[in-house]
């Protein structure tokens, strides 16, 4: 079966610049998600440490979204459901 995203661009685009698109891809991912679910106000040194460390750490996600597990995917879903939950949460806020 493999990965819907990494079928969609081998067929379209080709395999030219594939590590490059889904490191970028899965780093915006994996940002988003930090931030939706995981961040909290941090002094800028420790901010610019974990996000080396998300970057280094996305480098494992990338290599497992090119053996075409759905890696992409799951951060896609992973991204909406945080959001949508961080829009619920806002809205009760506001509410009460």
């Amino acid at each position: 079966m493999g990965s819907i995203i990494f079928n969609f661009y081998v067929d379209n685009f080709g395999t030219d610049h594939i590590l490059w698109f889904f490191y970028i891809v899965n780093l915006i991912l994996s940002v988003i998600a930090y931030k939706l679910g995981f961040a909290r106000q941090l002094p800028l040194l420790k901010s610019i440490i974990v996000y080396t460390l998300l970057a280094i750490g996305v480098i494992v996600i990338t290599l497992f979204s090119l053996v075409k597990y759905p890696m992409t995917e799951t951060l896609i879903i992973i991204s909406i459901v945080l959001g949508i939950y961080r829009f619920r949460l806002h809205r009760e806020r506001k509410n009460d």
